[in-house]
């Protein structure tokens, strides 16, 4: 009796390989790899000294007043939240990013099924929407100054106007490319139009409806800034308009860095929810 064949075990998707995935491992050690390579990098930038000549002895590569070293800047992100109460002035930015968000959520989304679903809304709404896509939206600014005054509303319009932009064609987009066989074998078992929406089109297309809402995130926390740059008096905008009036340029690399911690751990709360609601995808998003 000969022996049974031993199972071969699984390949391993190839690294280099077109378009294909790669272990989880090396894709954890690629990530680190890269973070590690910048903080290297900005670390030989900002401590090696080297003799320039100078009557001061030997100078940092890069002078700490264009790049500060991680240790001021670590230093400085202390003092700020100590000092200049940097947890409340996050809060104030992340409450202004979520009622922009939902503002743009509730006009964009019945706005974008409708546009997407009867082609008559769609021509009727698409010659006002259509041109604000490719406005600069800090073009704006002006305008929202003169309608909203220089105080909150200000600041949440510009955020819903830049989020809104963009998720409305996001919409439009995910109900028209729902297959029509879906949409037709709904209407052979005698479903209405109504009934076509809310039980094919609506669940079909939500997934990437809710795949841009990372973009939406993205754009958001991009914007920030720039809409708290008017009469700043709290928010992350006023800690950076505080690090240019003092000179400090650390507290500006602070910012950033608060900036790009907290985008990215909203970026992996909304992954985490779309995995949840959306399990029955196959696809990695």
């Amino acid at each position: 009796m000969s022996p049974a064949p031993r199972r071969r075990a699984a390949a391993s998707p190839p690294l280099w390989g077109l378009r294909s995935n790669i272990p989880a491992t090396t894709s954890r050690i690629l990530g680190a790899s890269s973070v590690a390579l910048l903080l290297l990098v900005w670390c030989v930038l900002s401590y090696v000294r080297v003799d320039k000549g100078g009557t001061a002895g030997p100078e940092p590569l890069v002078s700490h007043f264009f790049l500060p070293p991680p240790g001021e800047v670590i230093r400085s992100l202390l003092y700020l939240f100590f000092e200049q109460d940097l947890l409340s002035a996050v809060w104030t930015s992340i409450k202004r990013i979520l009622i922009a968000f939902g503002l743009s959520v509730a006009v964009a989304l019945p706005l974008g099924i409708l546009m997407g679903s009867f082609e008559a809304v769609n021509r009727f709404f698409d010659p006002i929407v259509a041109p604000l896509r490719y406005l600069p939206i800090t073009a704006f600014i002006p305008l929202l100054i003169l309608w909203f005054g220089i105080q909150e509303s200000q600041k949440v319009a510009f955020l819903f106007l830049g989020t809104f932009v963009f998720l409305l064609p996001v919409v439009v987009d995910a109900i028209r490319v729902v297959p029509d066989e879906l949409v037709q074998t709904a209407f052979t078992l005698g479903a209405s139009r109504a009934q076509v929406i809310r039980t094919v089109l609506i669940p079909a297309a939500m997934p990437q409806i809710f795949d841009s809402f990372r973009v939406m995130n993205a754009i958001a926390w991009t914007y920030i800034i720039l809409a708290e740059i008017v009469n700043p008096q709290n928010g992350i905008g006023y800690i950076l308009r505080l690090a240019e009036q003092h000179f400090k340029p650390a507290w500006s690399f602070a910012g950033i860095l608060v900036v790009g911690v907290i985008g990215i751990l909203t970026d992996l709360g909304i992954r985490g929810i779309n995995r949840l609601l959306f399990r029955w995808r196959d696809v990695d998003v």
